[in-house]
């Protein structure tokens, strides 16, 4: 296999503070990497440096000739006054058109100017795949997508060839993705071949290692430490290499990791009964509905999630319930011990330069974690948010997006609300943190409501579903978010095979019609040649549904190559069968 590119012994630091010192690996012709990592310790300045975007302060990074790399940035600017479709060349414009017509981006005379967010994202994501670049870096490329679109990403990437390296907190794209994952730990690089779930496994491995290797290294420093306990004189003649040595041992055994012990212990206040009843509550904007004559009784210990496409009220719907948007008709009648805490997608807001210490400290000098527990302080709350020491000096302007996330999500959680909202939590937080945070969701004895795009933050979190499909309809789902796509597809499924029945295809039934039509004016051996065609094409066609079918699934496909030059195979020869075909049937037809 071809290597592509190979980093060498490459440092970076920021200020004080070491993102990652020496890193070497190489990535292949065909690599599928996803770079795993604590928010703020440096994935994507790694993926900047290697773009281009950005220089190392040391190290060499060696790209094979002719490598063409393509990068898509967690927030992509795209050219304010230009238009959508002066983005892409001409050679382009059809399969822009094509590709963004399915993501719901239609008028391409629009200018960047005047697209969401979430727009901007897209567009420069089909921009990157057209681009067909030998190596595709992407730097969190679900964030801020519906899951239709996660989806459709899945089934695109699916069906490429090059080499990828991304980063993303998506677990599920991580598993169906990536044959290897870089974990960033401690300022080093562990590099393990297969997908998230191997390296789950793997890493845990790595890491019972460590604690068994710091447990020796802690039990030969005790005996150090008392011959470095004794008198001078007693230690005068003794070999330099045995000081030397304990300092060593000493220096290691301070390397404490700061996530080994981490867990979010504030625990919910005390709810009564009543929670909240939603009675017949609607909201609309214009033309647009966001809910049409809504019910529910809400009971104490729910855990829902809400889905639906980008724009279509899903954060409107949690602002009516915490009394942020005035309903058009209906009410929201919320219980007296209902306690809120609300995470919400415009994220912190604090004082930018303020320290993380003093911002916390402004809000509780001291946090209470239960009524059954003493008080402690906002250091030690914030260290269980994996903020040492040291970090909680840095100024909130210097935070990465994620860490500002995670300090967003401290403060909600630290007021010990009964009743959790998270709006799209999973945006910007680590996968570290996300761990933790399912965790402790799965304990918490309040209510929560989630708002994601996060497939596996849902399967974990919540009990079931609302589902909001437009129009205000919401339908409630009793189950997970698998469970749910599955049920989905076996309606679409249903639906196929209906329509299939009831119309038969084009060119299935044009046969049918010609065979049964068609006089005997052939020569034996064409009669023979005709009757193998027309039993070849429907396996064709079959095998050809099949593929296309794994191609859409989102799996990982360990021999995708094989089966894209399989499918191409196909393609050709139901093209040339059905021209034989036409042929052999006007002249029976003479």
């Amino acid at each position: 296999m071809s290597i592509l590119v190979q980093i060498d012994r490459l440092t970076k630091s920021v200020g004080t503070r070491m993102l990652f010192s020496e890193l070497s690996f190489g990535i292949n012709e065909g690599d599928k990497i996803g770079i795993v990592a604590k928010n703020g310790t440096g994935k994507t300045s790694l993926l900047e440096i290697l773009s281009g975007r950005s220089e190392a302060d040391s190290g060499t990074i060696t790209f094979r000739a002719g490598t063409k790399v393509g990068y898509l940035p967690q927030h992509p600017v795209l050219p304010a006054d230009s238009s959508i479709e002066s983005i892409f060349p001409p050679s382009e414009a059809l399969d822009a058109a094509k590709l963004l017509g399915q993501l719901g981006i239609h008028d391409l005379s629009r200018t960047a100017a005047n697209l969401s967010g979430g727009e901007a994202k897209r567009i420069a994501l089909v921009k990157a795949i057209l681009d067909q670049p030998d190596l595709l870096i992407l730097d969190e490329p679900t964030n801020h997508l519906d899951i239709p679109t996660v989806e459709w990403l899945e089934s695109i990437l699916s069906r490429q060839r090059g080499s990828l390296l991304m980063v993303t907190h998506d677990r599920y794209f991580l598993d169906r993705f990536c044959n290897q994952v870089l974990e960033l730990d401690m300022a080093e690089g562990y590099l393990y071949e297969g997908n998230y779930g191997e390296f789950l496994r793997r890493r845990a491995e790595r890491l019972d290692g460590m604690e068994a290797r710091m447990a020796k290294i802690k039990n030969t420093l005790r005996k150090e430490l008392e011959w470095m306990s004794r008198q001078p004189q007693a230690r005068a003649g003794k070999a330099k290499f045995r000081i030397d040595r304990f300092h060593d041992l000493s220096a290691q055994a301070s390397v404490r990791r700061d996530d080994s012990n981490v867990e979010l212990s504030a625990k919910a206040s005390y709810i009564g009964s009543k929670i909240f009843e939603a009675r017949d509550v609607s909201k609309s904007f214009g033309d647009k509905k966001v809910l049409d004559r809504f019910s529910y009784t809400f009971a104490r210990g729910e855990k829902v999630g809400i889905i639906g496409e980008n724009g279509v009220g899903k954060s409107t719907f949690i602002k009516m319930l915490l009394g942020l948007v005035t309903p058009d008709e209906g009410s929201f009648d919320i219980g007296q011990t209902v306690r809120f805490g609300y995470y919400s997608q415009e994220g912190i807001k604090f004082d930018a330069n303020k320290k993380v210490i003093d911002a916390v400290t402004e809000i509780a000098e001291e946090i209470k974690l239960s009524d059954k527990e003493a008080s402690i302080s906002p250091m030690t709350f914030l260290q269980k948010f994996l903020f040492s020491v040291p970090d909680q000096q840095k100024y909130i302007h210097t935070l990465s997006g994620g860490e500002r996330a995670r300090l967003h999500l401290a403060t909600v959680l630290m007021m010990q609300p009964n009743f959790l909202i998270l709006d799209e939590p999973t945006n910007d937080l680590d996968i570290i943190t996300l761990g933790i945070l399912e965790e402790y969701l799965a304990s918490f004895k309040g209510c929560v409501i989630v708002i994601s795009h996060d497939r596996f933050f849902l399967d974990s979190i919540a009990d079931h579903l609302f589902v909001m499909t437009g129009e205000g309809k919401v339908k409630d789902f009793p189950g997970t978010y698998s469970e749910y796509r599955e049920w989905q597809k076996a309606r679409e499924e249903e639906s196929r095979r209906s329509e299939s029945a009831d119309r038969p295809s084009g060119k299935a039934e044009y046969r049918r019609e010609r065979q049964a039509s068609r006089a005997p004016k052939l020569s034996f051996k064409e009669q023979q040649e005709l009757k193998s065609i027309e039993s070849r094409l429907p396996a064709l066609e079959n095998e050809k549904t099949e593929l296309d079918a794994a191609f859409n699934s989102g799996d990982t496909l360990s021999d995708v190559d094989k089966m894209a030059a399989r499918y191409k195979e196909i393609s050709d020869e139901i093209d040339l069968l059905e021209m034989r075909w036409l042929e052999l049937s006007e002249k029976s037809n003479q």
